[in-house]
C-alpha cells in the first residue's frame, strides 16, 4: 500500500557546503529543530523546520520523492529550485 501522506522537518539553505556541514552536525547529535530555527531560510524554520503533514504531490518533485520513498528519520540532502534542503521524514501514512 502506497503512503498517501507524510510529515517532515526540513532545513533550507542556499549552498550545498552549508547543507553538508549541517548534516555533519546532525550526525554528531545536534538537534534538528535547533539548527532549523538558526539556519533555515524557509518560514517553517521558526517552527523548527516542521512542515506538518502533507499529501503526495503537494511538494516539488525531488522533495516529494524523498518524503515518500526515502528513509524515515534519516536526514537526507535534496536540491530543489529553492536551494538545498535537509529533509527528515517523521512518518508516512
Amino acid at each position: 500500500m502506497m503512503a498517501r501522506t507524510a510529515a517532515a522537518l526540513h532545513i533550507l539553505v542556499k549552498h550545498k557546503s552549508q547543507a553538508e556541514d549541517l548534516l555533519k552536525q546532525l550526525g554528531k547529535g545536534a538537534k534538528f529543530q535547533t539548527l532549523a530555527r538558526k539556519y533555515s531560510l524557509c518560514p517553517s524554520g521558526k517552527k523548527g523546520g516542521d512542515l506538518g503533514e502533507f499529501r503526495k504531490g503537494q511538494m516539488v518533485p525531488a522533495f516529494d520523492r524523498v518524503c515518500f520513498s526515502g528513509e524515515v528519520l534519516k536526514p537526507t540532502l535534496v536540491k530543489t529550485k529553492f536551494g538545498w534542503h535537509i529533509v527528515k521524514v517523521l512518518y508516512r501514512t
